[in-house]
C-alpha cells in the first residue's frame, strides 16, 4: 500500500536512503561519503523538515500485513525552468531488501497517477549518470535521455534528465 508519510516515519525513511544510497551507488560514489558521512542520524532531520514542511509529496509502500515500510519518493512540480508543466519524481529509493518485487514499478506508477490527476503532461526524473540499473529501470519504464545534464552537487556526479509524456 502506498500511502503519504508522516513525520513518525522518517527514521525508516532515512535508514532507506541510506541502505539504498550504499546499494545504488557503491563504486559510484566514494565509500568515504556513503560509509563516513551518510548516515541515518544526518539524513533524518532532512526527512523530517522535507515532510514537515512539504518541499514535496512524501509518499512510502508500507507491507500492509507487516507495516513494514519498504519504499519511500518525494514528488511534485519539476523545478526545471523549461519544464514549469511537467510532475517530477525527485527521489524513490527500496529497500535492497524487497527489491525486483514490483514496488519500485508500483510507486513510479502511483507518481505518474498523481501527476496526471494535477493536470501535468510531462514526468521528469534525473539520474545520475553512473548509475546504470537505475537508467534501465526507467528506460524499461518508457522514459528516455532529452539530452539535458547537470552535476548533483552533494556528490559532484553528473546527472541526466529523463522524461515521459
Amino acid at each position: 500500500m502506498i500511502r503519504e508519510a508522516t513525520v513518525n516515519d522518517s527514521v525508516r525513511i532515512a535508514e532507506i536512503d541510506v541502505i539504498s544510497s550504499r546499494y545504488a551507488y557503491k563504486n559510484i560514489v566514494p565509500d568515504e561519503y556513503l560509509y563516513k558521512d551518510l548516515s541515518v542520524e544526518n539524513r533524518m532531520p532532512v526527512h523530517r523538515k522535507w515532510i514537515s514542511e512539504k518541499r514535496f509529496e512524501v509518499y512510502v509502500d508500507e507491507d500492509s500485513d507487516t507495516g513494514i515500510i519498504r519504499g519511500m519518493m518525494g514528488i511534485g512540480r519539476c523545478e526545471d525552468d523549461d519544464k514549469q508543466g511537467a510532475f517530477e519524481l525527485h527521489y524513490l529509493y527500496v529497500d535492497p531488501d524487497y527489491m525486483r518485487m514490483g514496488i519500485g514499478t508500483g510507486m513510479l506508477r502511483f507518481f505518474e497517477q498523481k501527476g496526471i490527476e494535477k493536470g501535468c503532461p510531462e514526468f521528469v526524473i534525473w539520474v545520475l549518470e553512473d548509475n546504470r540499473p537505475g537508467r534501465q529501470f526507467y528506460e524499461k519504464n518508457n522514459y528516455r535521455s532529452d539530452g539535458k545534464e547537470k552535476i548533483f552537487r552533494r556528490w559532484n556526479k553528473r546527472e541526466i534528465r529523463y522524461v515521459k509524456g
